[in-house]
């Protein structure tokens, strides 16, 4: 009895079904990847420190903007990073004026506890941002008497 566990094993490993369970035509192969952004720091050129020192949980939105319109002053507890699908963001700086616009198929970084917020262009704008922060930590924290971001 101790042979079945073996023989079934030996048996379905070596069926043509499942040798080829990704396809007759499949083969293996890399990928290519392009480094759409990496920094060590926002795109306001402020350093990221440091990550939370609790388990991570990464979450991942997709953010439509309509035309014209800024969005509420926020900060960020966690580092995070977008790319633009659709139309164009300008990222603008509280504190110091500053500000980038990013276009549609560019990537960026965004800063941390530095309040900021987004303002869309002429048409839609859409973005995918990616949070790298910690369960219960939330992704955006409005300023005092601003509406939530998203």
């Amino acid at each position: 009895m101790r042979l079945l566990p073996t023989l079934i094993a030996t048996v379905l490993l070596s069926s043509p079904v499942l040798a080829h369970a990704a396809g007759p035509e499949s083969q293996t192969a890399s990928g290519h990847a392009d480094i759409l952004v990496k920094s060590d720091h926002s795109w306001n050129g402020v350093a990221y420190q440091h990550y939370p020192t609790t388990p991570p949980q990464l979450t991942v939105l997709r953010l439509t903007i309509p035309p014209h319109t800024a969005l509420p002053w926020h900060v960020h507890p966690s580092p995070n990073a977008g790319y633009v699908l659709a139309g164009q963001l300008t990222i603008q700086d509280r504190a110091t004026g500053k500000q980038q616009t990013f276009h549609t198929g560019e990537a960026f970084t965004e800063s941390v506890n530095d309040p900021h917020r987004g303002v869309s262009g002429d048409e839609q704008t859409v973005v995918i941002l990616t949070y790298s922060g910690t369960k219960g930590m939330p992704t955006s924290v409005p300023l005092k008497g601003e509406k939530s971001e998203y």
